[in-house]
């Protein structure tokens, strides 16, 4: 399994840099950061600058959008940074949420995400695409490789993401709602004759190395709270949808029925206000809290059902502790079989 991290374009930029040049050498084979300009500074210079200071890691957001970002500059930038650097980029995409709310727009349709997925793998891999009533291709690009990873919580963009996806991006680390939505996606590949397999399976958390105590596990649980209300806020769309009753995990659904809004301004944020809803049952199976074995045995249970890399969510008082604790006792058990 790879581990990767996701961090935050929080200013100074580079900040930011540095933790992925200390990821790298902690052996974190990708660097993920948010895609909200708004928020936060824009995440494709910053990612210029992690691929000129790494040698190996895999760069790309997690996610952008078809809303706020035209398809083919978006492809146009892969291609930029895999011509610098020699195809290192990936593109995690998902429908809009912090990025499109917070300008008052609303997440694109599932068709829309479906159409922008197809345009920016093929521009990003040198190939033609169809815009519109226009056939356009990047002629400089022909070397050019690109992966297109979705995000996803409900059905149906479990599906898409089985049928037109090169990953599947979950933003959660429970196993029961981890086996539920791969089975999903893996039987929507299968339905239009894709191999199941070939689908990279990416769960993304926030991790947090304890000592073992039950002080240490408070301050963790509190330092992660803020997940289960960014996962809330999409769920709560999920619930609109589908209803509370539907074939999607209760896990999944039950919790949010205490949320009483969202401020975008608090986003992606440790000690937030608005997540004091999310029960600390939920932030333990969400999240991977606790010592290294307590990491390496929940780590061992997603491999087991079939995730290939797990992504640390970096948003919390203990970066740089966390980069350290994963490279030192972590990623070198993991190794082993």
């Amino acid at each position: 399994m790879d581990i990767g991290v996701v961090l935050q374009c929080t200013p100074p930029a580079w900040r930011v840099v540095e933790l992925a040049r200390l990821a790298e050498t902690h052996g974190f084979s990708h660097v993920w950061t948010f895609d909200s300009h708004l928020l936060w500074q824009e995440p494709y210079v910053i990612h210029s600058q992690i691929l000129a200071a790494t040698r190996k890691v895999v760069v790309g957001p997690m996610v952008t959008n078809p809303a706020t970002r035209d398809w083919t500059v978006t492809a146009s930038t892969f291609a930029t940074l895999n011509d610098m650097f020699g195809n290192r980029t990936v593109c995690g995409i998902g429908r809009g949420d912090s990025a499109v709310r917070t300008l008052g727009g609303t997440p694109t349709t599932l068709a829309t995400l479906r159409e922008s997925v197809e345009v920016i793998r093929e521009l990003g891999n040198g190939r033609s695409a169809r815009v519109g009533d226009t056939v356009v291709r990047f002629r400089w690009a022909t070397a050019s490789r690109l992966e297109v990873w979705v995000a996803a919580y409900g059905p149906r963009a479990l599906d898409l993401t089985g049928e037109v996806a090169d990953g599947f991006i979950l933003q959660l680390a429970d196993p029961d709602i981890t086996a539920w939505t791969i089975a999903r996606v893996r039987t929507a590949a299968e339905g239009v004759g894709r191999d199941p397999a070939s689908i990279r399976i990416c769960v993304a958390a926030p991790a947090y190395i304890t000592d073992g105590s039950d002080s240490a596990l408070a301050h963790a649980r509190e330092q992660c709270r803020w997940f289960g209300g960014m996962v809330g806020n999409h769920v709560a769309d999920i619930v609109a949808k589908y209803g509370s009753g539907s074939e999607i995990p209760a896990a999944l659904t039950e919790y949010i029925v205490g949320r009483q809004g969202y401020d975008y301004n608090q986003h992606g944020r440790a000690g937030n206000t608005h997540a004091q809803f999310v029960p600390d049952a939920i932030v333990d199976r969400f999240c991977l809290l606790g010592t290294p074995d307590d990491q390496l045995a929940r780590l061992r249970e997603l491999e087991k059902l079939g995730v290939d890399q797990f992504a640390v969510y970096l948003q919390h008082d203990a970066k740089t502790a966390t980069l350290e604790a994963y490279g030192e006792s972590v990623l070198p058990r993991l190794a082993i079989p």
